[in-house]
């Protein structure tokens, strides 16, 4: 039986299915990495697809052979379970993204609840004002002259890994002349919070503080469980500042270089004396440009950290070749964004009625820009499943708002391309870069421990990164002298 919407065909198979076996095939059993689950074919040979897989763990830890199913055979597929139809495909998706009018920024509501009503959901003017306000303190010159700054945030951290009592959970093994530590607790998830918290202008005495605001603001997105603590941490995040801003208003503070000479207004007191219309911005929009950078600072680069590092250690060949030429940790971290990015995509409404790959979408329809997708869309990348930090068809260089497409080599989106592109897509390439190269100093024969590591179906095998980023990464290298 042929049909419009391969769910409906997808769907009939489930009424004949009862007794042993049935109550796993709707849940979607386990498949090897790189393949997917037989949700059946249509009269034509063409596979069809069931969009409750979205919801399932299988493709949670094992995503791309579903997507390559969309890519080939669905590029615009409507997911009638969900509402909303997703664009999986490169160049569909950065046309997308760079059509203001057509496809206007993402659906508002959307980061209205724990981070507030972010510019996210702003096109236009109105969006390219309120960015230009705070991204030059993200972008070249002013990124360069806090390097120092970053590499003592760092070193600091690593420093507490020698304390007999330290509370990263490290562990210093004399007998064995080794170290054990979870990359994370260790490093990864107070690095990336601690620089933008220096950047943003918090307070020293207020940064121990400011990190719990991130954490359960973060976990607020997740899910009803942790919503409400995540409100709780803006609203305590918003109320502090708003005496912080009163302060600053009258008496602004300056980020320093290694000299101590000021370089620039930190970003709260920027915003403090930025206007919009002829307006100082409201403490609210202060707060909520505080959560975006937050959430672009800090949680990407996290996942990038520890996502990077697990890359590496299972490819020692090409970590070998990094640690001979520091110029390649930029290589590294670019390849790693498009291998397994912990940025999935971005949604959008399309202002209009289209038509795309012969599917009707009506104005304001939910539409996935799909990311990870187009990552892996082998129309660009070749071997796209391959971890390859060497390949010839990935740009590499500096992260650009118009993107790159030139003689056959094409930037990952990441970070998406174009107006919204992330805005703390420059200071997460830093932080990852140089917090990695530090680490790499103190890493002597360093190996994951994949006792404590989460294990893939066999048993035996690291589990896949997936969709998103790992949790956490157990290391172990020898103690240095």
């Amino acid at each position: 039986m042929t049909t419009t919407n391969p769910f409906d065909a997808a769907l009939e198979d489930f009424p004949s299915k009862s007794g042993e076996g049935a109550e796993a095939y709707r849940k979607f059993p386990y498949m090897p990495v790189g393949e997917a689950v037989d949700m059946g074919h249509d009269e034509n040979g063409t596979p069809l697809f069931d969009p409750r897989i979205f919801d399932s763990g299988e493709f949670a830890r094992n995503p791309y052979p579903y997507y390559r199913i969309l890519r080939d055979h669905y590029p615009v597929f409507h997911d009638q379970l969900h509402n909303c139809y997703f664009v999986t495909r490169y160049e569909d998706i950065t046309d997308c993204y760079f059509d203001e009018i057509g496809f206007n920024t993402i659906p508002k509501g959307s980061s209205s609840g724990v981070l507030g009503n972010t510019q996210l959901e702003l096109s236009g003017i109105e969006h390219r004002r309120r960015r230009n306000i705070y991204g030059r303190h993200l972008v070249g010159a002013a990124l360069t002259k806090r390097i120092h700054a970053l590499e003592e945030l760092a070193n600091e951290l690593i420093e507490e890994w020698w304390d007999p009592n330290n509370t990263k959970g490290v562990e210093i093994h004399e007998d064995s002349n080794t170290v054990t530590l979870e990359l994370g607790k260790a490093f990864a998830n107070e690095f990336p919070i601690s620089v933008v918290a220096q950047v943003l202008g918090i307070p020293q005495d207020a940064r121990q503080q400011f990190t719990w605001w991130y954490d359960a603001m973060m976990s607020g997105l997740g899910g009803s469980d942790t919503h409400h603590e995540g409100l709780e941490a803006r609203q305590d995040l918003e109320e502090y500042v708003e005496e912080l801003v009163e302060e600053r208003r009258g008496k602004p503070t300056y980020l320093h270089d290694e000299n101590g000479n000021e370089i620039c207004l930190d970003i709260i007191s920027e915003l403090c004396h930025s206007e919009i219309d002829g307006s100082v911005m409201s403490t609210e929009e202060i707060t909520s440009f505080i959560a975006l950078v937050v959430g672009g600072g800090g949680e990407t680069t996290r996942g990038a950290i520890l996502n990077l590092w697990y890359l590496l250690l299972q490819h020692p060949d090409q970590y070998r070749q990094v640690k001979e030429n520091e110029e390649l940790w930029d290589t590294a971290f670019h390849e790693m964004l498009r291998h397994s990015t912990s940025i999935g995509g971005q949604p959008r409404h399309n202002t209009f009625d289209i038509v795309m790959h012969g599917v009707h979408i009506p104005a304001g329809s939910l539409m996935h820009m799909v990311d990870v997708s187009a990552n892996h869309d082998e129309r660009i990348f070749k071997d796209p499943e391959d971890f390859n930090i060497f390949r010839d068809d990935l740009y590499s260089g500096k992260i650009l708002r118009s993107g790159h497409n030139k003689e056959g080599k094409c930037s990952h989106m990441a970070f998406g391309v174009g107006p919204h592109l992330c805005p703390g897509a420059w200071i997460s390439h830093q932080e990852t870069v140089i917090g990695s190269q530090i680490l790499d100093k103190v890493f002597k024969n360093v190996r994951i421990n994949t006792d404590r590591m989460p294990k893939d179906i066999d048993g035996e095998s690291l589990a896949p990164i997936g969709l998103g980023s790992i949790r956490e990464l157990w290391l172990d290298f020898d103690l240095p002298s």
